[in-house]
């Protein structure tokens, strides 16, 4: 029988070897709880487009982000390492943040150039700007050929209009820094952003880049880091007051019909069956903004907690003819993502650095078994004192610290709140979460010695080991490093404006 899936999973990996190169689409939800799709079981979520992808592809209930929030989860999704390996700690990247992911890093589309692929990313980046230094940090310079988004989070800026025509945006966001800017490549082409047109102007790079592509048989990888669905949330004409949801079901229902969008486009130019498409989310739901907060299901906590609420994420993946319909409670990650992608392209996983991740093909092609057994969870403000603050082995999970964040009154768990500070646990707590996924009944660790005996020394041993890249979020910045597209003007910040540049999405483009 193991001779059999053997054989059948090299027959798999022969098919991508011998044939054309499969393109990969990558998308990555921002704020995505565990709860908040239809297929993982919300009522009232309208995403027909993504309960499609999980009908015809492998759904997973046991996967991971590398952090409770958004720079340190997208630094670990494109290296394939855990972010405090690259200095993406403590904490995310704000608008005048000097500091980016390291160049000396290898991300996925770095890999993928090596194959021969173009590449391209659309969307959040949330790993750095260089705004002084060039826009040194921008994914231009991280092995991707375009670049067209709003390089961090968008409330870190502005925000006054989130729904067509003028409707108010939500929740508040930062008043200080420059208005949202979108970039194409390294030039600033709107400022501030409009929110009631960007999943549009989004939706049509991402479609127009794999119509190019395909139609020359070039293969490609396209990364969609939505903004959807951080808050404030936002949608277009089309898409206000379309769910019974409210605006965060409005921005999520915007975000599946992206989706629908990009897989219309595939099947169209007659590619799909040799492309691979992977849908997951950065960090669960932040539970601060209640239910415009999103949701993490039967999970415990939210964004920012090393809670399963907090990091454990919606993942589907689709292939077809080399994916079946499925799911599955194999352990996955992030981190995994790089090396699977260099498997399926024919291409090499980095090997001058540790990888935290591992290769997914026995689980996506032959419905096999995970070759990890094991994740550790990094708090959202890591220190190299104290290491992780839990280790996930086998179906047991194992608290060596606790801490709330991104929540508060009037929710009911107060581990989640905000003002729920760090906590060591000595003995750990521990969870099975294969019988208690929302984590509430902790076991007794006297009976569980040799189970707890082994995550403590293979935690003590991750601990040792980790290298510690020096941290990025400490590089000295000023105001100046907030992107600005007329630099030096008076008065700084909110002189910073801009009318809508051309979007090169004809021939004169990098992505044609």
């Amino acid at each position: 029988m193991l001779l059999c899936v053997v054989f059948a999973f090299c027959c798999v990996l022969h098919g991508f070897a011998s044939g054309a190169k499969p393109n990969i689409v990558l998308l990555f939800a921002d704020d995505l709880g565990f709860g908040d799709l239809g297929v993982y079981g919300h009522p009232t979520s309208t995403t027909p487009n993504l309960d499609t992808m999980a009908k015809e592809g492998l759904v997973f209930t046991q996967f991971y982000s590398a952090s409770g929030v958004c720079s340190p989860s997208r630094a670990a999704l494109l290296t394939g390492r855990y972010q405090t390996r690259s200095g993406i700690w403590p904490g995310v990247f704000g608008a005048n943040s000097a500091g980016g992911l390291p160049h000396n890093e290898t991300t996925i589309a770095e890999v993928l150039k090596e194959e021969g692929y173009a590449t391209a990313i659309v969307g959040k980046w949330h790993l750095g700007v260089g705004f002084t230094k060039n826009n040194t940090y921008l994914p231009i310079h991280q092995g991707f050929d375009y670049y067209l988004g709003i390089p961090y989070s968008h409330d870190m800026c502005p925000c006054l209009i989130c729904f067509y025509p003028d409707q108010p945006c939500f929740d508040k966001c930062r008043t200080s820094e420059t208005p949202c800017p979108l970039f194409e490549n390294s030039t600033i082409i709107q400022q501030p952003a409009d929110f009631t047109t960007l999943a549009a102007t989004y939706t049509n790079a991402a479609t127009a880049f794999i119509r190019k592509n395909s139609e020359s048989d070039q293969p490609f990888f396209l990364y969609v880091a939505y903004q959807h669905t951080h808050h404030p949330q936002f949608a277009s004409k089309q898409f206000r007051n379309s769910s019974i949801r409210g605006t965060f079901g409005d921005s999520l229902s915007e975000l599946d019909w992206s989706v629908g969008q990009i897989f219309e486009t595939i099947r169209s130019t007659g590619i799909a069956n040799n492309t691979f498409v992977f849908f997951t989310a950065d960090n669960g739901p932040s539970l601060t903004r209640q239910v415009r907060g999103g949701n993490q299901g039967l999970l415990k906590c939210g964004k920012g907690t090393t809670y399963e609420g907090g990091m454990r994420e919606p993942a589907i993946a689709w292939m077809p003819g080399k994916i079946k319909p499925a799911r599955t409670t194999e352990l996955g990650a992030t981190v995994d993502i790089l090396p699977t992608i260099a498997t399926i392209a024919g291409g090499k996983t980095p090997t001058d650095r540790p990888i935290d991740g591992v290769d997914m093909s026995p689980i996506l092609f032959e419905g096999g078994q995970s070759r990890r057994d094991y994740y550790y969870y990094y708090p959202k403000s890591p220190s190299p004192e104290i290491g992780v603050y839990a280790t996930r082995y086998k179906q047991y999970k194992a608290f060596f610290y606790t801490q709330g964040s991104h929540c508060g009154s009037p929710y009911y768990d107060h581990d989640c709140w905000e003002s729920t500070r760090q906590a060591k646990h000595d003995p750990p707590l521990l969870f099975d979460l294969l019988q208690d996924p929302s984590e509430k009944y902790p076991l007794n660790v006297e009976a569980y010695k040799d189970v707890v005996s082994v995550i403590t020394e293979m935690t003590e041993k991750f601990n040792r080991e980790m290298v510690w890249g020096t941290s990025e979020m400490h590089v000295k910045s000023s105001s100046a490093d907030q992107p600005c597209c007329k630099p030096n003007c008076k008065p700084f910040p909110t002189c910073c404006v801009c009318k809508q540049g051309r979007l090169h999405l004809d021939k004169s483009s990098p992505i044609f």
